[in-house]
């Protein structure tokens, strides 16, 4: 298709590149993203780089995933760093310190998980809490009880299944392969079911959503607990890497996830927001950092540089609603 038939009726050369960059931000960003990095870096392209760089993005995505449920219905969730440090610990402490069959274990785990995002959305629909105060509340319950279990100590992840942060034939990243299933998942979930479908509904307009006969209450309890699930399992991705289970692990994680949900193109008012555009936020966050780490740049400028491609994005966001009016 030409660009002639793309533009709209009227519409000059540079309004309609205009939209183009707006409506496609996040993919043309990490294209040139990865574009600058191989400039300035030599070691950047090479293949084991490029699948450490998916190693990176992985955690960080799966957690996306759940959050961009959240999102995309015009809530927050700020708990899934500590649901996912708690849902590792308990598969650890079930499996070695408990004895429980690993499979039961890690069943336990993703159950807490869900249970933990359960018991948010019960806050928000039903106690009528800001999703905010609701989940930073969990974000502390959360990390609270992963810090009961374990005693404050790491414990030992069970090794059948520490080999999720393994490599298939000595290179392809499992990490990889389970964001990837991941992603498909909340894609899925998001654009073929009633609940993916309710929750750009409850995103757009929750009154209308509610007048049209969506049960806004019953669908937020399943939303919130779809985004602790996907806590869990990034949760045991990242015990699995590590080798144990650590109670303080993935703190900051939840900032991390929602930055790329944002950077990924999601509104954060709501009613917008798919899953590739969320892996494409969470691999623009991963090629940023390994690059700059590459590059040598200080930690502390790297925080800088985030918190920037953070604000942009959300200024993207503005003026593409701008132009969508």
């Amino acid at each position: 298709m030409s660009a002639e038939v793309l533009r709209a009726p009227g519409s000059t050369p540079g309004q309609w590149f205009a939209r183009a960059v707006l409506r496609n931000g996040p993919l043309g960003g990490l294209i040139a993203l990865v574009v600058v990095m191989a400039v300035l870096s030599r070691d950047f392209l090479n293949g084991q780089n490029l699948l450490n760089v998916g190693v990176q993005a992985s955690v960080t995505a799966i957690l996306a995933f759940g959050v961009t449920f959240v999102i995309v219905s015009a809530g927050i969730d700020l708990s899934v760093g500590s649901v996912a440090a708690l849902s590792a610990t308990v598969v650890a402490w079930s499996a070695t310190k408990e004895g429980l069959p690993v499979w039961v274990a890690v069943l336990l785990g993703l159950a807490v998980g869900a249970v933990a995002g359960l018991l948010s959305g019960a806050l928000v629909a039903y106690g009528r809490l800001p999703a905010f105060i609701a989940t930073l509340a969990m974000l502390s319950v959360a990390r609270g009880l992963a810090l009961v279990v374990s005693g404050g100590s790491p414990i030992a992840f069970p090794s059948s299944v520490g080999r999720l942060g393994d490599t298939l034939g000595g290179w392809l990243p499992v990490p990889v392969l389970v964001m990837i299933a991941m992603g498909l998942v909340a894609a899925l979930v998001l654009a073929r079911t009633y609940t993916g479908r309710a929750m750009f509904a409850i995103g757009g307009n929750e009154e209308a959503a509610r007048l049209s006969g969506i049960d806004v209450k019953r669908r937020k309890l399943v939303i919130y607990a779809l985004s602790g699930l996907f806590a869990a399992v990034a949760g045991i991705v990242l015990a699995a890497r590590l080798t144990s289970a650590q109670p303080q692990a993935a703190v900051g994680y939840e900032l991390d996830a929602i930055a790329a949900v944002v950077i990924g193109g999601a509104s954060l008012s709501g009613g917008s927001g798919k899953a590739s555009g969320t892996l494409i936020g969470a691999l623009i966050l991963a090629v940023l950092r390994n690059g700059l780490n590459l590059l040598s740049v200080s930690a502390f400028w790297q925080q800088v540089a985030t918190g920037l491609v953070i604000a942009l994005a959300v200024l993207l966001d503005t003026l593409r609603r701008r132009s969508a009016r």
